[in-house]
């Protein structure tokens, strides 16, 4: 299984990043794979309140065309939303401890500790995850071509 982050989903929206290509083609090619997908309550919540953010968007989606996109992929028969199970607070606490920090970290770890639980590796453009004891995590836009 795959957890995206949610700076990918948000790279394959904006037409503007530099990073949109290889995004797009990346979250294209899960969409329509085999490969399972999980979607996590703190990511699918992070790309709607970003996409639909005049602060980070010239042109941001509106909140029905963001909530559109989310539930479309949703759709998808590779595509789910992951469900905490009851030992998720306890997990995040503990990778946030071993990582040293709270602050930011805090949704990265709720991501992780997911990703644990869940056997997933975690697709993100965010080094941050490194920080995370025993979360496996990828950046799948390394050595993509951008064009």
């Amino acid at each position: 299984m795959i957890i995206p982050d949610a700076n990918l989903l948000l790279y394959a929206y904006d037409r503007e990043s530099p990073l949109h290509p290889a995004a797009a083609r990346w979250w294209s090619g899960l969409l329509s794979g085999a490969e399972p997908v999980g979607l996590c309550p703190v990511v699918v919540f992070a790309f709607l309140r970003l996409a639909t953010s005049p602060r980070v968007f010239a042109r941001p989606m509106t909140v029905a065309e963001a909530a559109a996109r989310i539930e479309a992929w949703l759709a998808r028969p590779n595509v789910r939303l992951l469900v905490a199970g009851p030992a998720h607070v306890q997990t995040v606490g503990q990778l946030v401890e071993q990582a040293g920090t709270g602050g930011n970290l805090v949704s990265d770890a709720q991501i992780g500790a997911l990703a644990l639980e869940y056997g997933a590796t975690v697709h993100t453009a965010d080094t941050d995850f490194a920080r995370l004891p025993g979360v496996v995590w990828v950046n799948p836009l390394v050595g993509l071509a951008a064009d």
